[in-house]
């Protein structure tokens, strides 16, 4: 059974979460993190490199001038890759990387990554983060007090909060999320999780809703 401190938005704790870790995943896996990692880059790759081949240049078909009796060497259409304008002789073309794991091993893998948060002492926990205008000096002035300024996080809330995220998006390698979209590449991508209590109740009880079913 883990203890957790949380802290209000002053940076004072305030009380005690606790939990077993071992709701969030029964061990780490450093493979299937790596997988599911390299499967979101994967997708987030354009692939829209494109160039023309000899069918998307214009210029007419027919050959230029006869075969023979011009003193010339041969020469097919203006189309031909080897003289300027024509077409690229292997042309590149739209290619999609995108590709999807197995929607458990993704899900395993975002629990897996939580739980690295957890066990590498990267995880603030926050009574509450609610704000009723976005401002960006209050969400600033909260990571100064958590003596996270400066420090890639992740705000994980319960639920979304436009509100939070107009406050944190011009604040430099911080990025807003609710509970029921974190993802793997996420956690692992920034160094440190801060969660409030509410998106770390949401987050087990989707664990235990999604075990529930299985």
């Amino acid at each position: 059974m883990a203890s957790i401190p949380v802290h209000n938005r002053s940076g004072q704790q305030v009380g005690t979460y606790e939990f077993d870790l071992a709701e969030l995943a029964p061990q780490i896996n450093k493979q299937l993190l790596h997988d599911v990692v390299v499967m979101y880059e994967s997708n987030r790759r354009l692939g829209t490199v494109a160039t023309k081949g000899r069918a998307d240049v214009q210029g007419s078909k027919k050959k230029m001038y006869k075969q023979k009796g011009t003193g010339r060497a041969r020469m097919g259409n203006k189309r031909t890759p080897i003289r300027r304008g024509g077409g690229v002789t292997f042309a590149k073309t739209p290619v999609d990387h995108t590709y999807r794991l197995p929607r458990k091993a993704v899900q395993l893998a975002t629990r897996m990554a939580i739980l690295s948060k957890f066990e590498d002492n990267q995880v603030t926990l926050l009574d509450e983060l609610q704000l009723a205008t976005p401002k960006t000096r209050d969400v600033a002035q909260t990571l100064k007090a958590l003596k996270l300024e400066g420090t890639s996080c992740l705000l994980a809330l319960a639920g979304a909060d436009g509100n939070v995220w107009k406050s944190a998006r011009n604040i430099p390698r911080v990025a807003v999320s609710p509970a029921a979209e974190l993802n793997a590449y996420e956690v692992l991508h920034k160094k440190q999780l801060v969660l409030t209590r509410g998106a770390l109740d949401a987050i087990r009880e989707r664990i235990r809703a999604a075990e529930a079913v299985s």
